[in-house]
């Protein structure tokens, strides 16, 4: 199957997107304070993926971070500001990273161009208003606006989608779709392909492509923020096929090349807008 997510320029989720923050602050759908107590201990930043990231921030010594999480993929080496409203997140970053500000990417706290550069990773999908956030990261960048994201169109490329339909489905409808994000940028944006790595240390769904096993721990799973909209019973069976399908070879039999595989193809995408030349033009001389 191809193409489960939806390419409407009138992007609408299938999940109603939300207006109001929960008790632990998290903005988007998913709330965070339920879910994510455990979310660090999986969602660690993997090298391979940081460096696309770092190299697609450029030259930038002042960097925003919006919906920054734990703070996985923030650069060590500049000058980051973090924006996170969910408590339960901004209490996991490590004590190496600076506290993060309490804001929504709909509404950032900034003076215009304020920064050299600006990143988004694995969360632009949680925002309640996908333009607003992205035109406030424009607004308060002078350089490179940097997206990490996956492609909705892209989800079934995963076995996991044959095992567990309902999750890839709520993914695709939450995810908007590329060209949404490319649109609201506006500007030189280039889309850019990220293989996972065999061994990913960031646990979202993708990175367990060749290592399966994993995905039956209730933790690895907690830590997809897709995997909490889902029917329990859903859950239940995905456990249950999984495991019967891996004690009996069947997995193995119909998937065991992803075990092969260096590295996979799948959804994740890195989507980089420039300024536009009225934008370079505004900042003078020095910008």
């Amino acid at each position: 199957m191809r193409g489960i997510g939806s390419t409407h320029p009138a992007y609408t989720p299938i999940k109603a997107r939300v207006t109001s923050r929960s008790a632990d602050g998290s903005a988007g759908d998913a709330d965070y304070g339920k879910i994510g107590a455990r979310y660090a201990a999986y969602r660690q930043p993997d090298p391979r993926i940081a460096a696309r990231i770092h190299a697609a921030l450029g030259a930038a010594h002042t960097v925003l971070n919006v919906g920054a999480g734990a703070g996985s993929y923030e650069p060590i080496d500049r000058t980051v500001i973090a924006v996170e409203p969910s408590a339960s997140m901004r209490a996991q970053r490590p004590s190496h990273l600076p506290p993060s500000v309490d804001a929504t990417a709909e509404r950032l706290p900034f003076p215009d161009r304020h920064f050299d550069a600006s990143m988004a990773t694995f969360t632009v999908h949680q925002w309640s208003d996908l333009r607003a956030g992205l035109t406030e990261m424009r607004r308060v960048t002078r350089g490179a606006v940097v997206i990490l994201t996956c492609d909705p169109d892209a989800l079934d490329r995963f076995w996991l989608h044959e095992y567990a339909p309902e999750v890839t489905r709520v993914e695709a409808g939450r995810y908007p779709p590329i060209a949404s994000i490319v649109a609201a940028l506006g500007g030189r944006t280039e889309v850019l392909h990220v293989a996972i790595p065999f061994d990913c240390r960031d646990g979202f769904n993708e990175a367990y492509y060749g290592r399966p096993e994993l995905l039956l721990e209730e933790g690895a799973r907690l830590a997809c923020s897709g995997w909490s909209f889902v029917p329990r019973s859903a859950v239940e069976r995905f456990v249950e096929t999984l495991r019967r399908d891996l004690s009996d070879g069947t997995w193995d039999a119909r998937y065991g090349r992803f075990r092969r595989q260096s590295e996979f193809d799948g959804p994740l995408r890195l989507v980089v807008g420039e300024a536009s030349v009225a934008e370079r033009a505004s900042r003078g001389p020095t910008g």
